[in-house]
């Protein structure tokens, strides 16, 4: 088991990831793939890791591909993958509606082809009407194309007190062009029409772990993403440990500031850091070093000297923080050691 509650600085490994556990968890935009196209270092990366035995599983969060489809972009990336190896949000809110819904029960499906398959996969019959006799409303991302109309259907069935289930509520998603609404900011449009609360499932909810390690039998998995709200709190939900690689939406600053709900157990620039063990941190209580960096907290301001790779600086960057911030997130003065990194 892991210690995340305790986390205050990032965990050393004698050892390359890759080995010291049995499956990755890696989330896909942002740390495979970026605007449908692989992200560097990803394919070789994760073909080194398989090739030395580590179980590859694909998590995300959006409800709109089926399994089949995001294992065909992966393999067309270059990065073999079954369907069987892909978990989706859309997965684990059909579990959760069949844990409450008897078999047969007919599902007002708000979303993607994904959503639909994967309540037929539960044994559950989508539906397209609030007249339609639905025992149970499921939302999931629906790409930018979904009608305003899908939502006014949800609203009357939800107002009518049937139960409320939501894939994940991002609020945003990454796409070719910029960022986009997610499903979380669909959410938002039937939560304000009702008032109601959905149930949610997706990261980093317990329902989207348990059906992960329900699909992959993992006995030591690491999760690998790039959202500290999502695959690092989903990982600390679940006490595992996690890599946060720097391919995707989280920057230094956002990572030094993290409460501990959002502290990675290891970080990295990319998916190379799974091939690779992990420098120690270590420290005094005032000064922290990693390699050849030493950060401290002067006043109301982080402060790094030293030289070598930047990454160490950061982590070291990380102890000094995270201690001094403790329960909380660190309110400190980072930017001149954060511009000195380069990162």
């Amino acid at each position: 088991m892991s210690h995340q509650q305790d986390r205050t600085r990032p965990s050393g490994s004698s050892t390359a990831l890759s080995e010291a556990y049995d499956t990755a968890l890696l989330d896909l935009d942002g740390v495979v793939y970026a605007g449908g196209e692989a992200i560097a270092y990803a394919v070789d990366s994760l073909a080194a890791a398989r090739a030395g035995g580590m179980h590859l599983a694909y998590v995300t969060n959006n409800a709109l591909r089926t399994p089949d489809a995001v294992a065909e972009h992966l393999t067309r990336l270059g990065v073999p993958a079954e369907a069987s190896d892909v978990i989706t949000s859309a997965q684990a809110v059909a579990r959760l509606v069949a844990d409450q819904l008897p078999p047969g029960a007919r599902v007002l499906a708000i979303g993607g082809e994904g959503l639909r398959v994967a309540l037929r996969e539960r044994g559950l019959v989508p539906v397209e009407s609030a007249d339609d006799d639905p025992a149970a409303v499921a939302q999931g991302y629906g790409g930018p194309d979904l009608a305003w109309g899908r939502f006014a259907e949800a609203s009357y069935a939800i107002r009518r007190g049937l139960p409320w289930f939501a894939s994940n509520t991002d609020l945003t998603i990454p796409s070719a062009r910029g960022i986009a609404p997610g499903n979380g900011a669909a959410v938002e449009v039937v939560r304000i029409a009702t008032g109601a609360e959905p149930q949610v499932a997706g990261k980093p909810l317990p329902p989207m772990h348990r059906e992960t390690v329900l699909r992959t039998g993992a006995k030591r998995p690491l999760v690998v993403g790039d959202r500290l709200d999502t695959d690092i709190e989903g990982a600390f939900n679940g006490d595992v440990d996690s890599l946060l690689v720097l391919t995707g939406v989280t920057d230094a600053a956002e990572l030094l500031a993290a409460p501990p709900q959002h502290r990675p157990t290891y970080v990295d620039r990319d998916l190379r850091g799974l091939l690779t063990g992990q420098p120690e941190v270590t420290g005094d209580g005032e000064t922290y070093r990693c390699e050849g960096w030493r950060a401290s907290v002067h006043g109301d301001t982080l402060v790094l000297e030293g030289e070598g790779d930047p990454l160490d600086g950061l982590r070291a960057l990380c102890a000094a923080a995270w201690t001094f911030a403790g329960a909380g997130g660190c309110e400190l003065e980072t930017g001149k050691a954060v511009a000195a990194l380069g990162l």
